[in-house]
């Protein structure tokens, strides 16, 4: 049996260059293996929906390990994001409106908002939308615009409009990388338009930072360090951190992974 028999170990050896830095091409790659042009682009489908690739026309590009899309990301160290959303939704008053941002941790969150406490939920991401909606005791607003699926929400021009007529409460923006010199970053330009104008908007700015965060990249500065008022983050990011936040103004909140 040849590997163009078996789809698994065929993906693996896609997914194997792609980490490896490399791009593919969908027809060089169904010459390889003597497979139709489809075949090989539904492999790519299936590598892309596992945060492994980008799908670009004619083929695929890696992606850096802090930017895999979020349908990816969803069911990663969920105790661990659960730790930071409990600590995060405690925080949460009652009668406010309540931004949520799109991202795992920030998903994770709705489940733990308190529960009849006259709150409005307004959200750009859709599956924050819908874990709101299998509240009965949520108000939800939507933010509009297209679509991102890699991000799983809207961060366009129409997104930040529609944002910039808010007045939130409590905004918990979503934490892609943190810096304690350049502060909240984000790898994607249009993102990093939209989380800025909720920091802007929010009288309350939340982040739910895992200690991963503070090791990651990104190329797109949202705000300083000091635009966070509460940051809640794993207690193994180390005390130098922490003092850092708090200098910044931040109160900040250790949990214990995984608690």
């Amino acid at each position: 049996m040849s590997l163009a028999d078996l789809p698994h170990a065929r993906r693996h050896v896609i997914a194997a260059r792609l980490s490896a830095g490399h791009a593919v091409v969908a027809a060089d790659l169904a010459a390889e293996f003597k497979l139709s042009e489809d075949a090989i682009r539904r492999d790519l489908r299936a590598l892309a929906a596992d945060g492994l690739c980008r799908r670009v026309y004619g083929g695929a590009v890696p992606i850096a390990a802090n930017d895999r899309p979020l349908a990816a990301r969803i069911k990663e160290a969920p105790d661990r994001k659960s730790a930071l959303a409990r600590a995060g939704a405690a925080t949460v008053q009652a009668g406010e409106l309540v931004f949520l941002d799109t991202g795992s941790t920030n998903l994770a969150l709705v489940e733990f908002l308190p529960e009849d406490a006259d709150l409005t939920v307004a959200t750009n991401a859709v599956d924050v939308a819908a874990a709101v909606l299998r509240r009965q005791d949520l108000r939800l607003l939507m933010i509009g615009g297209e679509v991102d699926p890699h991000l799983g929400g809207c961060v366009d021009a129409a997104a930040v409009d529609s944002l910039s007529r808010l007045r939130v409460d409590r905004g918990f923006v979503g934490v892609c990388a943190l810096s304690m010199s350049d502060g909240l970053l984000t790898t994607h330009f249009r993102e990093a338009a939209f989380k800025r104008t909720l920091v802007e908007r929010s009288r309350h700015v939340v982040g739910l930072v895992t200690s991963d965060k503070l090791q990651a990249a990104a190329a797109h500065r949202v705000a300083g360090i000091e635009a966070l008022h509460t940051v809640v983050v794993e207690r193994d990011v180390g005390a130098a951190v922490m003092k850092a936040l708090r200098e910044a103004g931040a109160t900040v909140v250790p949990v214990d992974a995984g608690s």
